[in-house]
C-alpha cells in the first residue's frame, strides 16, 4: 500500500479546511505545511487563548471567516477557493455547551454541514470531502464493547444527536454525490483528541493545565468515565489517508480511528498526569449532579477498519499521548522551545514513526 499521499501531493487545487482556526485546524495545516500541500482555510475568528492565535497564525494561509450557518457566503467562499479536496472540521464541539445552547449547536453541526457539502457539489474543482464527526455518533448503551462503523447511530444529548443528525447528512450527500457524479464524501470518527496548544474550556487535559498553571485544584467530575484518548496527529494522519483512499475508487465511506488498547479511564488519565507532575496537580472529586445521564459513560471504537484498509496505526499510546501533551505545555512555559518548534517537532516525529511503521 502506498503511504506517500501521492494522489494528496498531486491534487489541482489547495486543500481546503473548515474550522481551520481551531485546534485540530491549526494543527492539519501545520501537518499539511510540512508536507508541502496547499493549504485554504475557512473558518470563524479564532478564540483568544487558541493554538493558532498563539502562533500569530493569521495571514499565514489564505483565509475567510465566516459562519457556515450562512449558506451563500459558504458556496461564495468556496468556490473563490476552488479547493480539490475539503476537510469539514468546524462544528460547535462541546458537550456541556449543546445543552446551553442546543438550537445553536444543531444549526451548526447538521445545517452547516449541509451547506457544506451543498457547496462541494456545486463547485467542480472539489474531488473528496472528509466529513469530521466523532466517536459519540453511535447509540451508547453503555456496554463498554467498542463500536464499529455499522453500529447504529444515535446520540442522547444534543451535541451527540446533532453529530448523528450529522451523519445523516452525509449519508444523503453521499447518495446525492453518487447520483450526480460529485465528489466522493468519507465520514471520520474519532476519539477523545489531545495534544498541545488546547485550550478549550470543558476539556480534562486542558482544564488540568489550566489548574496546574494557576495553581489551583483541578475538580473533576466523572471519574470512571472512559475515553478513547488520542494523539491529535494520529486522528489528523487518519482523515488525509482516509480522503486519501477516497480518491483511489474506495470501498468504504466511513473510518473510526482510535487507539487499539482498551480506553483509559478519567482517573487512570490523572494518574498519569500525577506521575508526571508531582505535587503540581492538585486534585479534587466532586459530583456534578447536572451532569448525570448527561454524558456518555462508556467508550471505545473499534478501529480495525483503518488498520486493515488504510494502514493507519497510532504512534502515540493513549499514556504516552497524555505525557506528550503535558510536555508540550510544561516546555513552552519553561521557555525549553518556541510553540512552533514544539509543533514541528512533533509532526515530523509523526511522519517519520509513519515511515519506520511501514518498513
Amino acid at each position: 500500500m502506498d503511504f506517500a499521499f501521492t494522489k494528496l501531493k498531486s491534487l489541482d487545487g489547495p486543500i481546503l479546511i473548515t474550522g481551520h482556526t481551531g485546534f485540530k485546524g491549526t494543527w492539519l495545516t501545520l501537518l499539511l505545511r510540512e508536507m508541502g500541500i496547499a493549504t485554504v482555510g475557512l473558518s470563524l475568528p479564532a478564540e483568544k487563548e487558541s493554538l493558532y492565535n498563539r502562533m500569530a497564525r493569521q495571514g499565514s494561509i489564505p483565509e475567510e471567516f465566516l459562519d457556515i450557518n450562512d449558506r451563500a457566503l459558504t458556496l461564495k467562499c468556496v468556490k473563490s477557493f476552488a479547493p480539490a479536496v475539503v476537510v469539514h472540521l468546524a462544528a460547535q464541539p462541546i458537550v456541556r455547551d449543546s445543552y446551553l445552547h442546543p438550537v445553536e449547536t444543531f444549526s451548526t453541526n447538521v445545517l452547516g454541514t449541509a451547506h457544506v457539502l451543498d457547496a462541494c457539489m456545486k463547485v467542480k474543482s472539489v474531488k473528496a470531502v472528509g466529513v469530521v464527526t466523532t466517536d459519540k455518533v453511535y447509540r451508547n448503551e453503555e456496554s463498554g464493547i467498542p463500536f464499529k462503523e455499522t453500529d447504529p447511530l444515535g446520540g442522547k444529548d444534543p451535541y451527540s444527536a446533532s453529530k448523528s443528525a450529522t451523519e445523516s447528512v452525509v449519508a444523503a450527500w453521499q447518495e446525492i454525490a453518487k447520483n450526480e457524479s460529485g465528489p466522493r464524501i468519507v465520514s471520520l470518527r474519532a476519539g477523545n483528541v489531545i495534544g498541545g496548544g488546547d485550550f478549550a474550556p470543558d476539556r480534562l487535559l486542558p482544564d488540568l493545565i489550566r489548574a496546574v498553571s494557576l495553581k489551583k485544584s483541578l475538580i473533576v467530575r466523572n471519574p470512571l468515565s472512559t475515553r478513547p484518548w488520542q494523539h491529535v496527529l494520529d486522528s489528523l494522519f487518519g482523515y488525509l489517508l482516509a480522503v486519501e483512499y477516497s480518491l483511489r475508487e474506495p470501498s468504504f465511506s466511513d473510518f473510526n480511528f482510535g487507539p487499539a488498547e482498551k480506553s483509559l479511564e478519567v482517573r487512570e488519565v490523572l494518574n498519569v498526569a500525577q506521575d508526571f507532575l508531582g505535587s503540581r496537580l492538585q486534585i479534587q472529586f466532586q459530583q456534578d449532579e447536572s451532569s448525570n445521564n448527561r454524558e456518555s459513560v462508556q467508550l471505545q471504537l473499534d478501529s480495525s477498519r483503518a488498520r486493515k484498509h488504510l494502514g493507519w496505526n497510532q504512534c502515540w499510546s493513549q499514556k504516552s499521548a497524555v505525557l506528550s501533551t503535558l510536555k508540550w505545555w510544561i516546555n513552552l512555559e519553561s521557555g525549553a522551545a518556541s510553540i512552533d518548534e514544539l509543533c514541528a517537532s512533533e509532526i515530523r516525529q509523526r511522519l517519520g514513526l509513519r515511515e519506520i511503521h511501514d518498513e
